[in-house]
C-alpha cells in the first residue's frame, strides 16, 4: 500500500484553526499528519483541526503555550513517546510513533538564535536524537523523521542575500544535517526533485518574504537509506497560507 505523510509548523494552532486554511488537508486526505509548534494543550487544540482522523497524541511539554507536536493517523500507530531523553527540558518537542517495523518522528528542533546557551542546547538535542535514531537502526527500524528542523541545510535551501543573521544556517547546525545524509538517511526533497531552486518552505513576516519568495528551506522529511526504494514522491505546499511555514509531504509504497 502507499502512505502519504504530511507535516507542517503550524505557528499556532488555534490562530490557524480561524484563518479557513484547512481545505486541503480533506483534498489531499493525508494518512498520517504531523504538526509542530502548536502552543497548546490537548484540550485547547480546537475540534475543527482534526479532519476525521482515528488517532490523535499530544506532547505539549511543560511550557504552556509555547512549542508543542501533533499528530493525527488515520492508520494504526504504537507506543507513541516523547523521547524526554533527548528532549531533556520537555518542551514538547518529539512524539515517537511506531509502525510495524518503522518509527515515525514528529520533531520541532529548538531554535537557537536566542543566546550561545540555547544553541549549545540545540547541538545537544540533535546529537541525542541522532543517536538514538542509529541505535533504532541497529535494531533492524527504519527511520521516517518530519518536522521544522530550523536549519537550512546547504546554499541552496535559502536565500542567501536575506541572511541577517547565521543562526539556523551556521557550521555547527549544518554540520548537524551533514551528520544525519552522510549515515544514509534521505532528504526526500531533495531526493525527488533534486537542485531545484527557491523550493523554500518558511518565510519571514516581518519582511513579506513569502510574497518576495525570498525564503528558507527548514522543514524536512528524511528516511533512512532502506526506504529509499519505496520513496514515491515528496511535496512543499507553498501555495498554503495560514503560517509563516508552509506544508511538506511524502508519498511512500509500504510492503507489509
Amino acid at each position: 500500500m502507499s502512505i502519504k505523510i504530511y507535516s507542517w509548523n503550524v505557528n499556532g494552532i488555534r490562530a490557524l484553526s480561524k484563518k479557513n486554511v484547512l481545505e486541503w488537508i480533506e483534498y489531499i486526505k493525508p494518512d498520517i499528519l504531523c504538526f509542530q509548534e502548536i502552543k497548546a494543550i490537548e484540550k485547547e487544540v480546537p475540534s475543527n483541526i482534526n479532519k476525521g482522523y482515528t488517532f490523535s497524541i499530544v506532547n505539549s511539554g511543560k511550557n504552556k503555550g509555547l512549542s508543542g507536536t501533533l499528530t493525527y493517523s488515520n492508520i494504526p500507530l504504537s507506543n507513541s513517546n516523547f523521547c524526554e531523553f533527548v528532549d531533556s527540558n520537555s518542551e514538547g518537542r518529539i512524539i515517537e510513533h511506531h509502525y510495524n517495523d518503522i518509527i515515525i518522528f514528529n520533531v520541532y528542533f529548538p531554535n537557537g538564535k536566542t543566546s550561545k546557551t540555547r544553541l549549545n542546547f540545540k547541538i545537544k538535542f540533535f546529537n541525542k536524537f541522532y543517536k538514538y535514531c542509529e541505535k533504532l537502526r541497529k535494531e533492524g527500524k527504519s527511520i521516517i523523521i518530519c518536522g521544522d528542523f530550523n536549519i537550512a541545510h546547504r546554499d541552496i535551501d535559502l536565500k542567501k542575500s536575506k541572511i541577517y543573521d547565521k543562526s539556523g544556517f551556521s557550521d555547527k547546525e549544518r554540520f548537524c544535517m551533514d551528520k544525519f545524509v552522510k549515515k544514509g538517511y534521505i532528504d526526500t526533497y531533495r531526493y525527488i526533485h533534486g537542485e531545484k531552486n527557491e523550493a523554500y518552505t518558511w518565510w519571514s513576516y516581518r519582511s513579506k518574504g513569502r510574497e518576495k519568495n525570498e525564503g528558507w528551506r527548514i522543514d524536512y522529511i528524511f528516511i533512512s537509506e532502506d526506504l529509499k526504494d519505496s520513496l514515491l514522491n515528496a511535496f512543499i505546499l507553498d501555495e498554503i497560507e495560514g503560517s509563516d511555514h508552509c506544508p511538506i509531504g511524502i508519498e511512500l509504497k509500504l510492503y507489509t
